[in-house]
């Protein structure tokens, strides 16, 4: 099981003072020391956190797999080229929005998900696409080849124990085999925290990647990156 940081809400601290600490480079280099095996920030047109700058810094800081969550705009095409990044996952976006709200509609916008993720393979840019567990939406995506999805975790994580979380459990382990079965690798992301991280992957062994970031800062503050990192991967079941 692979680990990527999601370190944004470091760079939403220095947003919030305009300040230049703390650095997000700097937290990708403890989460790299604690084990984690990529990075994941997100791009977001308010540019709310993360900035374009970041991204030319952390791909020549460490030497973790930069995946970048993008909306489908050509400006975060532009940049995601020019920075170099290894990975973008294609993401929906509501400026209005405290985090992202669920799944690209990959079923509703199949030809512009399509075009976006020629053009990022063009660029030698491998594609994710962030969906919920959704059949008809799985299915939409098998049509277009992205090298991942990445489920949309956050009806499990927000259901308690029983038959809520059950059942949400199964809406993506009946997701992940649909992806499995044609050839399309599977990562987990959103809400997945240090008590519901190991129920969901052996529930799912299909996941091979979990990115994760509130719960991993969140734990931070108390006990630094490095250490939280090292945590979310036992948590996970050891590292991967």
């Amino acid at each position: 099981m692979r680990l990527s940081v999601n370190i944004d809400h470091v760079a939403t601290l220095r947003q919030a003072r305009r300040a230049k600490e703390p650095d997000p480079v700097a937290a990708a280099v403890m989460a790299q020391l604690g084990g984690a095996h990529g990075l994941t920030v997100h791009l977001r047109g308010d540019r709310r956190h993360i900035q374009e700058r970041d991204l030319y810094i952390l791909k020549e800081a460490t030497r973790l797999k930069l995946n970048v969550e993008i909306a489908l705009t050509p400006e975060g095409l532009k940049i995601c080229r020019e920075a170099g990044v290894d990975q973008a996952t294609l993401v929906p976006e509501n400026p209005d929005e405290v985090t992202t709200e669920g799944g690209i509609d990959v079923a509703g916008r199949r030809a512009e998900v399509g075009e976006y993720t020629r053009l990022y393979r063009e660029a030698g840019i491998q594609v994710s696409y962030f969906i919920d567990p959704d059949p008809k939406q799985v299915r939409a995506a098998v049509k277009l080849k992205p090298d991942f999805v990445e489920f949309n975790t956050l009806e499990y994580g927000a259901a308690k124990e029983g038959a809520a979380r059950e059942r949400a459990l199964a809406r993506v382990s009946a997701a992940a085999r649909i992806a499995v079965r044609h050839g399309i690798e599977v990562h987990a992301g959103h809400d997945i925290n240090y008590l519901n991280a190991r129920p969901l992957v052996e529930a799912v062994p299909e996941i091979r990647e979990a990115s994760i970031g509130h719960a991993i800062i969140a734990r931070a503050v108390l006990v630094g990156l490095e250490r939280a990192t090292r945590e979310m991967l036992e948590a996970l079941g050891g590292p991967g």
